[in-house]
């Protein structure tokens, strides 16, 4: 390797891997890891969830405006066969939003997240990558137990025994302590194109406006006192 090959390697900027769903917190994530110094490598998965085709041209159309160094989309169908969440079960329904209860929603894909961090960590370690960034947040773990800071502190001791001894790869959460207006107010001062997001759980066109998805990012939007840029079928009159 001549002097400058090597020089310009040592000037290339840190790799992080995001997990990149097409919503607005992944979105968030990508622009937080890019103003942190990291070249974004989007890693999208299609697992059989009822808008996949939305998320993943959402998950696309946001490579291109981030300019990630690499897009790498993954298809899985174990989660469909394993069941259990509505979001992969045609036979259950997606509930209306409701701000009041404390059940684990029915949205909830059992212990997704490990499994999408386990690819991400695999992708991370043969690029390179110093980390893997997650736009997991606070109003998340108060229904999804794998998103709860515990769960990713937990899953970093996994990943510091279970790869090489030279590699080093930081699980970066960094939404793990904020509200999803904490999230909608730092895209908007990112200049996250969050009109090339997707979050709602039942529809592909236009967003249905009423489930716990859509309810908890229109919230998010007027808390921020921002219009949430995406058509819905519902938007309550104080959209």
């Amino acid at each position: 390797m001549s002097d400058s090959e090597s020089s310009a390697e040592s000037d290339a900027p840190p790799r992080a891997v995001v997990l990149v769903s097409g919503g607005m917190d992944s979105a968030t994530a990508v622009y937080e890891a890019t103003a942190r110094g990291y070249e974004p490598l989007f890693l999208h998965t299609s697992y059989g969830q009822r808008t996949e085709t939305k998320e993943y041209e959402c998950a696309r159309r946001l490579a291109e405006e981030a300019d990630a160094a690499d897009f790498m989309h993954v298809r899985t169908d174990h989660l469909v066969r394993v069941g259990g969440s509505s979001l992969t079960d045609e036979s259950m329904s997606v509930a209306d939003a409701d701000p009041e209860s404390e059940e684990i929603p029915a949205t909830y894909v059992p212990f997704r997240n490990a499994n999408l961090l386990a690819m991400a960590v695999s992708y991370a370690e043969v690029r390179g990558a110093e980390a893997v960034f997650v736009g997991a947040h606070a109003e998340d773990f108060s229904g999804y137990p794998d998103c709860r800071p515990e769960f990713f502190e937990a899953f970093q001791r996994v990943v510091d025994v279970g790869t090489r001894p030279d590699t080093r790869i930081r699980i970066e959460a960094p939404f793990a302590e904020w509200s999803k207006t904490d999230i909608a107010e730092r895209g908007l001062e990112l200049g996250v194109p969050f009109e090339h997001t997707w979050s709602c759980y039942r529809e592909e066109a236009p967003a249905c406006g009423t489930c716990d998805s859509c309810a908890f990012r229109l919230g998010a939007f007027r808390a921020a006192g921002a219009r949430d840029p995406i058509e819905y079928a519902e938007r309550p009159e104080r959209e």
